[in-house]
């Protein structure tokens, strides 16, 4: 099974975060279904091109939190994911990533009423091109 993760080598963030955050999405967002056998460790590692240490981690942290299982001698599988627990996440994700957007805003001295324009006029062009809508 191919998974569809974009490593940023130019990212300050570690590439095991990177990793773990793509799948752990992929998986809440149902794009990976439950009961999905994912590649082995040493598979997708290879296929990122990382270390078997970095995928064991991703695979241990996912597993802790409840979104891996693992069966010996039969390899990784998807866990069942409610639906609290993929609304909870979905928020989460989108709450930070746009508090992370303020921050930034505000830290350019970016006034309020600007920054509310410039979310609005840049939500809008992803929803129209998204939609296939895309007036630009």
């Amino acid at each position: 099974m191919w998974i569809p993760i974009q490593i940023d080598d130019q990212s300050a963030e570690p590439l095991y975060y990177q990793i773990e955050t793509q799948l752990k999405s992929l998986i809440v967002s149902g794009q990976i279904e439950e009961g999905t056998l994912l590649p082995s460790i040493r598979e997708l590692a290879a296929s990122l091109s990382c270390s078997v240490i970095t995928i064991r981690r991703v695979y241990q942290d996912l597993e802790n939190e409840g979104l891996l299982r693992t069966k010996q001698g039969t390899g990784t599988f998807v866990a069942k994911v409610g639906t609290g627990e993929r609304d909870e996440y979905r928020r989460t994700v989108v709450q930070t990533a746009v508090e992370t957007a303020v921050d930034t805003g505000i830290s350019v001295q970016y006034g309020e009423e600007e920054l509310k324009q410039l979310f609005l006029k840049i939500l809008k062009q992803k929803y129209d091109k998204k939609s296939g809508r895309d007036r630009e």
